[in-house]
């Protein structure tokens, strides 16, 4: 798992219960549970590959500077597999490695503002987001309607 995954997206905040005794607050995927381990503790579910593809848009950009902070993001996330973009829009996919699609989706939504100085990235908006699991994507392309697996791997126009 890369560093800090498990912690995103507030999986494990504290909140007082109703004698001010702190208590754990995470959530669970819809039909997955926690598992007990030895000492009585819950124990949160492995992490698991979720496929993510980003979109956003906005004002025109010229298509070098586009590219060329696409490409910067790519090497500053190294877990992306593919950018397609034009000169008012970008769709981003990759793989995330995370406990849930709440984490997998947090981490998605905080990835162009968190790379948007460093990468010096168009000041666009998310306008859309999906994610999902491992499992599906490969349904998808089985039955032939799902996202294209990503090839060429890498940064590409439209």
């Amino acid at each position: 798992m890369r560093p800090g995954a498990a912690a995103r997206g507030g999986s494990a905040s504290r909140a007082l219960g109703p004698v001010g005794e702190g208590r754990a607050l995470t959530s669970v995927a819809a039909g997955e549970t926690y598992e007990e381990g030895q000492t009585g503790e819950a124990q949160a579910p492995a992490p698991r590959l979720w496929h993510v593809t980003l979109s956003v848009s906005g004002a025109e950009a010229p298509l070098k500077d586009v590219r060329r902070a696409l490409e910067q993001l790519a090497y500053d996330h190294p877990f992306l597999l593919t950018s397609r973009y034009a000169n008012d829009h970008a769709e981003i996919r990759y793989w995330e490695e995370a406990r849930d699609l709440h984490d997998a989706a947090a981490v998605a939504l905080r990835l162009w503002g968190e790379h948007r100085q460093s990468a010096k990235l168009p000041p666009w908006e998310i306008v859309g987001l999906e994610v999902i699991d491992r499992d599906t994507y490969h349904q998808r392309i089985a039955e032939g309607y799902g996202p294209l697996p990503a090839s060429p791997v890498g940064v590409h126009p439209f």
